[in-house]
């Protein structure tokens, strides 16, 4: 079993959108998925409650309990955990990050996102693990060029030597009318650039858990 943090230090970056919707592409995917909710606002668990139909295990939880629930869902097959965490409590959000197999930290090309991502490598650096970003809520590109936030947050992103996800999620309604629902964007119907910039999202996040590409740890990328 792999297991996946998706953290964020700043409210509003949409961490809970890629956490359900990451769960989702391996539940999709015929992986045995189990989602941690340790977020106070249970934004994950509202909405894979209203899902119809088969979808990943739910826990609402905390970070003190992760351990004894890794074990659990161990025990009964999962393929994967995901941890949804807390913006801003530090214990839960270091809870999640010592379980944590990768750390996917979630930012928008914004000057308060990119301050906060700063801060929250520093807990992953100390704790040493494995850490990927997800460049979420981005403009979308016009005749393939992106525009300059989007831009200037790629180059603040390497200059922090941070490994970025490549494929970005652009700010897209589909994200939330699909959550309304509990579905994925990948399950609904005209939705097919949102549903893209999933399946390149777990493409890529997969092949770290499972052992396709070698991941770095936020130490090594300092």
């Amino acid at each position: 079993m792999r297991t996946i943090a998706v953290i964020a230090r700043k409210g509003g970056s949409g961490k809970s959108t890629v956490a359900v919707h990451l769960a989702l592409a391996a539940h999709l995917r015929g992986r045995k998925v189990f989602v941690a909710d340790t977020d106070a606002q249970r934004s994950t668990s509202h909405v894979l409650r209203g899902r119809e139909g088969s979808g990943p295990e739910l826990a609402a939880t905390s970070g003190a309990k992760l351990f004894a629930l890794q074990v659990a869902a161990q025990r009964a097959g999962t393929d994967l955990l995901i941890v949804d965490t807390p913006a801003v409590v530090e214990e839960e959000l270091s809870h999640a990050i010592v379980a944590a197999d990768l750390c996917l930290l979630v930012i928008r090309p914004t000057f308060l996102d990119l301050a906060a991502a700063a801060q929250t490598t520093d807990i992953v650096r100390r704790l040493r693990k494995p850490m990927l970003v997800v460049m979420n809520q981005a403009a979308p590109a016009r005749a393939g060029i992106d525009p300059p936030a989007v831009k200037r947050a790629m180059q603040v992103l390497e200059m922090l030597r941070l490994p970025v996800v490549p494929t970005i999620l652009r700010a897209r309604a589909a994200y939330q009318s699909a959550l309304d629902t509990g579905r994925s964007v990948e399950e609904v119907e005209g939705q097919a650039e949102a549903a893209q910039e999933v399946a390149g999202m777990w493409d890529f996040v997969s092949g770290f858990v499972f052992g396709r590409t070698p991941a770095r740890t936020a130490e090594h990328a300092s």
